[in-house]
């Protein structure tokens, strides 16, 4: 049961963090009726790790135990603080709910951390049965938290491209690792295993998106009964019912495709309309990643998959976070339509007395009302905090910072209009995202050159660039329409429900509609330019689509809610209209779990560097040597490979760097091939030359201090010079079957 105490004691550690962070989430969401409480671990998670890494960016507290343990605690003396100054307020019962609701909200409070437990659990034991750190693109996360975890200060280094004449003190990742961050900062301040702490950190994501979604939808519930329906009796069981149906929809639910799961099946890559090869229910026939591969030359995935396949990729650390951002946006809404007799305005200018009555009600719904004092400073606060959050999107997956930049400005549209106060709250959050990724931006290089356009004219070909726009040749991609509908189908289905029903007034579930679908649209007439010839719209449809199924979850979420409060025989109607369409997506997670993971009878264990011990024995002995006794970060050499191999296993499992890494990962990152081509033959030198001079010259150039030999080593450099090694430096490890070694070299 060792895999069971290692998830309880990180359960432990998550529920302190959260606990020493709620009274600031309490008054952030005063209007919710948990009082946001859900969202407290994500916060405590992203403020301590923010304020840790600005303190490591700027050389000033490094990025020890120690220093997050004293963070944790500055934060516990600061929530003491604000609790002892914030006791009168709550005394008089300011802004506080009615006491039949404040009972319900402990009552939910109660629920969502069992849920959140829960959700744990299942997700640590789901791991358990296949927990190894291994295939797609587990490496390179493993990889850069091992970095991190290594690193005294920031940023960290790059794994798979050491020091060089042009860089002595090495590379910085030149990815969004922000996220990445976040699960080292957890990984060091509970002081677990870091191959135990990868598979924990998938789990803790899944638990606050399980929660973060129940919160989410449960409050969209709440505040549409109590705000516009007037219900004064909270119905506690209806809300966990939508709470749970649109946790489900947000992180386990799959799209229409599964109704393939009742045709005789097609070959991957090649789909075939399912109408044409319908032959009852075969599950056999049925792969559950072309789900997120039916349009060909495409990626659209969705958080259900990416909990199935475990890489803790960018895309995956910030589901919480986008729905931290959801919930803010919903405070800010909500805020807004308590204003009597506001409507959505898009007059060039508002009155004045509109514009304060407007930055009053916004900065109410984010300070409680007692925060901050003046209606700029209101405004302020609002910015600031969505500015911030844009901030961690484009620190943490980079393409999720303009996307919610432009939905908090489509947001502020429907608020002030086109104003001078829009523009002031545009302004604002611009500010405020450009201040706080600063210390990311500082040391990274976008590596987008352009925004392409799908199947661009001739006349526009000819002139190949204007602007930031690019128009190639070759570059046209079309998705069949009934392609978009296997995908988006349900979520089409639930809009148009919801428009019928009349109910457009509610603006937060009209936006997440209207901007879900926007995101699904984009990908058919732009993409962002990246390195990949064929799939060139690939990458953007995924991170636009990613969004979508999230924001849209939480979205056909209410509509059903909207459904149920019907009057007469319709009710039923629009019932079959959404349940039928429910039915398919309802079934992916029973389907693509099990395939992946069996039928969960193994005896269960967490830690994902298992595998090594059993298929490559020698490099599993290595890389504990490694990861025992070298103490920071010095460049080791191993063997070069492509990406999604077994190469570069030392580097990823050690976080110390290595000469040069899977080549199309570096090639993105650097925006050229020649970061890792012009290596490759130099790391060959190193291991096949007789030419010790040249040899140390090379280990030198890299700065190289380990150098690695074993089994891919022997494999790939078939004229391998093993005995020069010990004239150049010496043999400090060798493995049990004598295959694999270490030399140390001190040039």
């Amino acid at each position: 049961m060792e895999w069971l105490s290692a998830m309880l004691g990180w359960y432990l550690v998550l529920l302190i963090i959260g606990l020493i962070f709620f009274p600031f989430v309490k008054r952030l969401f005063s209007s919710f009726l948990d009082f946001g409480y859900p969202f407290s671990k994500t916060i405590a998670i992203l403020v301590v790790s923010y304020a840790a890494f600005v303190l490591g960016v700027l050389k000033l507290v490094p990025f020890t135990q120690t220093a997050l343990f004293s963070l944790t605690a500055l934060a516990l003396a600061c929530s003491l603080l604000f609790l002892r100054w914030n006791r009168h307020s709550d005394k008089r019962g300011e802004g506080a709910h009615p006491e039949s609701a404040a009972k319900r909200g402990l009552k939910l409070i109660f629920f969502e951390e069992f849920l959140f437990l829960v959700s744990l659990l299942f997700l640590a034991y789901v791991r358990s049965q296949e927990p190894s750190i291994r295939g797609l693109e587990k490496f390179m996360d493993f990889g850069f938290i091992n970095s991190i975890l290594r690193s005294r200060f920031f940023p960290p280094q790059d794994i798979w491209l050491s020091a060089d004449a042009m860089r002595p003190q090495g590379y910085p990742i030149n990815y969004y690792y922000f996220g990445h961050l976040t699960g080292a900062f957890l990984i060091k301040l509970t002081g677990i295993k870091p191959s135990v702490g990868y598979n924990l950190t998938l789990a803790a994501i899944f638990a606050q998106g399980v929660t973060l979604a129940f919160s989410l939808c449960v409050n969209m519930v709440y505040l549409f009964e109590a705000f516009v329906g007037k219900v004064k009796k909270v119905n506690f069981f209806k809300l966990i019912f939508f709470g749970l149906l649109g946790a489900f929809m947000v992180n386990l639910s799959g799209n229409l495709q599964t109704i393939y799961l009742f045709t005789s099946g097609y070959p991957n890559d090649q789909p075939v309309p399912f109408w044409q090869i319908f032959t009852g229910y075969s599950p056999k026939t049925y792969w559950y990643p072309n789900a997120t591969r039916l349009i060909p030359y495409t990626i659209h995935e969705f958080p259900s998959y990416s909990y199935v396949v475990s890489d803790l990729h960018g895309h995956v650390f910030d589901i919480p976070f986008v729905l931290l951002t959801l919930a803010l946006l919903l405070a800010v809404i909500n805020g807004w339509q308590k204003w009597k007799g506001s409507r959505p305005r898009f007059a060039l200018w508002a009155s004045r007395g509109e514009q304060r009555g407007l930055r009053r009600i916004v900065g109410g719904a984010l300070a409680g009302g007692k925060l901050l004092t003046g209606p700029v400073y209101h405004l302020t606060g609002v910015a600031a905090a969505l500015g911030f959050m844009i901030a961690v999107h484009y620190m943490t997956n980079a393409f999720d910072g303009p996307i919610y930049f432009l939905f908090a400005m489509l947001l502020f549209l429907f608020l002030f209009g086109l104003t001078a106060t829009f523009a002031v709250a545009a302004f604002l959050t611009l500010l405020a995202f450009v201040v706080f990724s600063l210390p990311f931006s500082v040391n990274f290089t976008p590596f987008i050159v352009g925004i392409g356009l799908n199947c661009a004219p001739d006349a526009l070909i000819r002139l190949k660039q204007l602007g930031p726009f690019l128009f190639e040749r070759g570059n046209c991609q079309i998705s069949p329409l009934w392609m978009l509908f296997v995908l988006w189908g349900f979520f089409a289905v639930n809009f148009a429900l919801f428009m019928f029903l009349k109910y457009r007034k509610n603006i937060f579930t009209f936006l997440l509609f209207a901007f879900g679908l926007f995101l699904v649209v984009i990908p058919e007439f732009f993409y962002i330019k990246d390195i990949y010839p064929a799939h060139f719209r690939a990458n953007t449809m995924f991170k636009l689509g990613y969004q979508a199924f999230i924001m849209m979850g939480a979205a056909a979420t209410f509509t059903y809610f909207l459904i149920t409060q019907m009057k007469g025989r319709s009710k039923y109607l629009f019932k079959l209209f959404f349940i039928v369409p429910f039915f398919f997506i309802f079934l992916y997670p029973f389907f693509s779990f099990p395939s992946y993971y069996g039928d969960l009878k193994r005896t269960p264990q967490l830690d994902g560097e298992t595998w090594l011990s059993k298929d490559f024995p020698q490099d599993y002995e290595i890389i504990r040597f490694l990861n025992a006794h070298v103490v920071g970060q010095p460049t080791i050499l191993e063997a070069q490979g492509d990406s999604y191999t077994d190469y570069e296993r030392i580097s990823a499992y050690t976080g110390l760097p290595t000469v040069a890494g899977w080549w199309v990962h570096e090639w993105l990152w650097r925006g050229s091939p020649q970061a890792v081509g012009a290596r490759i033959p130099d790391i060959s030198e190193i291991y096949e030359s007789r030419n010790i001079e040249k040899t140390k010259a090379l280990l030198r150039k890299y700065r190289v201090r380990y150098v690695v030999i074993s089994g891919f080593e022997r494999e790939k450099y078939k004229k391998l010079y093993e005995e020069k090694f010990h004239a150049i430096g010496r043999k400090i490890f060798q493995s049990k079957n004598k295959n694999g070694a270490i030399y140390q070299v001190d040039l």
